[in-house]
């Protein structure tokens, strides 16, 4: 197998420059937010050498909010091939490059400096024939807005295709320690198999993002989930120092999942994202070796009501909304153990 591992902010913005600057033929990126002025600088100057480019990005955010404004404006204005990501969907939250049809970027972080300077986030590198061609084969399918379907045998992970399956699967079949990195763990499904996975003997460890961090509106679920795996005897815990944006997994230092996806109904549902399967371990070792140093470096979460409380109120979220969604919270957890309330 032909794959490897960029780990952020460790290693930078040098290997993404290094893609874009190495393309001879074509280049077809999808992101969700791109900003960063250096690499949209790279992008157009790829164009200007003879570079076959095009940029699809999302359009805008569920809340209305559009991050892509300028930096559409920028590429068009340059002459490349710039457009809306597929109505097809509720957003297009994957992250991907292709690059001269022989290797894919399948990424979680978006190409902001934010993601390139503060946040854990992971990108695997193939260039194996397959999953290059799959990748670039559904970029332009949403590009002619066609549907796409991957094969079968994929290694790939797709949503809204088959992505519920393959992460519910990955955490069943994982027998003595799963790693798990995520914003959200919010999906019933996938926090019904961590909890089963917890209670089969699986030492699983998650980190989160504390409650100030999860949006109002999806406050109950994601503290919920939280709850429920922490009352199975998941340890769940916070990083310390860099902002939590990865979304990965690691099973038994042997297999891992690494991608865009969000474990939300929302993202498997509903969105156009994308994750990679790999048991190779040039990728798997060193992600097993940055899940523990993460984890070593990560803080128990407190999800007492006291603690969650003092959390909102100290990011001042203490809304109204989020005072109900706190009182519905509590009443679904009311008959499980009391977490030092």
């Amino acid at each position: 197998m032909s794959r490897r591992l960029v780990v952020l902010p460790d290693d930078g913005a040098a290997p993404l420059v290094a893609a874009i600057r190495g393309a001879a033929a074509s280049l077809r990126l999808k992101m969700f937010v791109l900003t960063h002025e250096r690499l949209i600088a790279e992008v157009v100057a790829a164009h200007r050498r003879g570079v076959a480019v095009r940029v699809m990005l999302n359009s805008a955010r569920r809340n209305g909010k559009e991050d892509n404004v300028a930096s559409r404006y920028a590429l068009a204005a340059a002459g490349v091939s710039v457009q809306d990501s597929s109505p097809a969907f509720e957003l297009t939250h994957e992250k991907s490059l292709v690059v001269d049809d022989a290797a894919a970027y399948v990424m979680s972080l978006n190409w902001e400096k934010r993601n390139l300077r503060k946040t854990r986030d992971f990108a695997v590198v193939t260039t194996e024939r397959d999953e290059v061609g799959e990748v670039a084969a559904c970029f332009d399918a949403d590009w002619a807005r066609v549907p796409f379907a991957p094969p079968a045998a994929s290694s790939l992970v797709w949503c809204n295709r088959n992505a519920r399956e393959r992460f519910a699967q990955f955490v069943d079949t994982a027998t003595s320690i799963l790693w798990l990195q995520n914003e959200r763990y919010q999906d019933p499904v996938i926090v019904e198999r961590i909890v089963r996975a917890a209670r089969r003997g699986v030492d699983v460890r998650v980190l989160a993002r504390r409650p100030h961090a999860l949006k109002e509106a999806k406050l109950v679920e994601g503290l919920a989930g939280l709850r429920a795996m922490q009352d199975a005897g998941v340890k769940v815990h916070r990083m310390k120092g860099l902002k939590l944006h990865g979304k990965m997994m690691v099973a038994d230092g042997a297999r891992a999942i690494v991608g865009s996806v969000n474990l939300t109904p929302g993202s498997f549902d509903a969105r156009r994202d994308l994750a990679i399967e790999v048991d190779d371990p040039a990728v798997v070792a060193p992600l097993t070796r940055i899940a523990r140093e993460d984890w070593s470096n990560s803080l128990p979460l407190e999800l007492s009501d006291r603690a969650v409380l003092a959390d909102l109120a100290k990011h001042g979220q203490l809304s109204r909304v989020a005072r109900v969604a706190i009182d519905l919270a509590l009443r679904r957890t009311r008959r499980r153990p009391s977490q030092g309330a």
